[in-house]
């Protein structure tokens, strides 16, 4: 019998018949995205690039150490620095981001010692050239402030407070950190 199942092709047919019956009956599982349903993205989902602002000057709060720089592993992140002598630290002038060679990894969130860089809940962002998808250090401050007026809960993010390490280990910046 499995001879003839073989020579007549009747496994070919037996798929066929349960496809079209399956075509046929069955409710379709694409879920209409704009009209009905907008899912929510769970809490630490890693979408648009955005520095976090410092309420009293209006800038970042990257001091530019670099790490992020040197830990991602697309090389999509750029930072220019210069002294400001005047308050005697470092101060960034130039912060971009190639979004589209971004892996959304984490990893500058992660090893960031100021909480500086963020990767939103934000989810729906498209650009028609490559430029829409290059976020340089004006656009990056404008996707926070975008993000954390939508947000109805203090933003959380699981990076800034990783489990498992004492509280005493981390720096100053993250030990302070009560939420935005």
């Amino acid at each position: 019998m499995s001879f003839w199942r073989k020579v007549l092709l009747l496994e070919i047919v037996d798929g066929l018949k349960l496809t079209f019956k399956k075509m046929v009956s069955a409710k379709p599982v694409t879920i209409e995205y704009y009209d009905k349903v907008r899912p929510k993205p769970y809490s630490g989902f890693r979408g648009r690039h955005a520095l976090v602002r410092d309420d009293k000057t209006g800038d970042t709060i990257c001091i530019g150490c670099l790490r992020c720089v040197k830990v991602c592993p697309a090389k999509c992140i750029h930072i220019e620095t210069e002294v400001d002598k005047a308050a005697k630290r470092k101060k960034v002038v130039k912060y971009e981001i190639d979004a589209l060679r971004c892996i959304f990894c984490g990893y500058c969130e992660e090893v960031c010692p100021v909480n500086a860089i963020v990767l939103t809940e934000w989810y729906e962002y498209v650009g028609l050239t490559r430029d829409d998808l290059y976020f340089d250090k004006e656009k990056l401050l404008q996707n926070w402030d975008e993000f954390i007026a939508q947000q109805d809960r203090p933003y959380f993010n699981p990076f800034w407070k990783p489990r498992g390490i004492p509280i005493e280990r981390l720096p100053k910046r993250k030990r302070e950190f009560k939420g935005v």
